[in-house]
């Protein structure tokens, strides 16, 4: 078994098309996680996903890129707070925002503490999706290292997190704005009435064709 096949037997397996990501960057990681379980070829590698439910579930979240961390850019995050965010809320002081690659809920719980500038956390609610639902109970129960809150204002650490031992979590009135669900961006439905889409986590590693299947399918919903 080749590439391509090992391809079709995963979308036979889990519905993901690795067709749509970027190949060298993909198969490089697939590559790296078959040699680390000490297997010689895609054919074993397949077999061994179907028969073991713990190596299947490791898999699934290597395939996804959980490269996440609050306050990511802090440049652009001005950008959404003083340019973005407040043209939207001249229109309308409730908005729907969709974090569409949450991975570990560093990125949708940094959009609640930069709204939270213009808006009571009463009035916000958003929609935090991603593949990968070992990195959506991570994101659920908020406990972060504090290497993932580096680039965080220590006035928002102070704000929004507890400390526990070593850990920094989420304080319960910030989770509450935060709406978790699996979702794969190359398959399922698209939610509709978003004002804003977040997607920056994920379109660097789609394909061409990928990003405009995203296109089209986010657009004037």
């Amino acid at each position: 078994m080749d590439y391509e096949g090992f391809k079709d037997e995963i979308f036979k397996m889990t519905k993901i098309n690795l067709t749509l990501y970027k190949e060298k960057q993909m198969k490089r990681r697939i590559d790296a996680l078959i040699k680390k379980n000490n297997y010689d070829t895609y054919k074993e590698y397949v077999q061994a996903l179907k028969d073991h439910k713990d190596l299947f579930k490791e898999f699934i979240n290597y395939l996804t890129i959980n490269v996440s961390e609050f306050y990511r850019n802090p440049d652009q995050w001005a950008v959404l707070e003083k340019e973005i965010l407040p043209i939207l809320l001249a229109k309308n002081k409730k908005i729907n925002i969709w974090s569409s690659a949450c991975s570990t809920g560093d990125e949708p719980y940094t959009l609640v503490m930069v709204l939270n500038k213009l808006l009571p956390l009463s009035s916000i609610k958003i929609l935090a999706t991603d593949i990968d639902m070992g990195a959506l109970e991570k994101a659920q129960t908020g406990i972060y290292n504090a290497k993932s809150l580096e680039n965080l204002p220590r006035e928002m650490k102070d704000k929004y997190f507890t400390m526990t031992g070593e850990s920094y979590r989420v304080k319960d009135d910030v989770k509450n704005c935060v709406e978790f669900k699996q979702f794969n961006l190359l398959r399922d439905p698209y939610p509709t009435g978003m004002d804003l889409i977040v997607c920056r986590n994920v379109l660097i590693y789609f394909t061409e064709e990928a990003k405009n299947v995203f296109t089209r399918n986010s657009t004037w919903r």
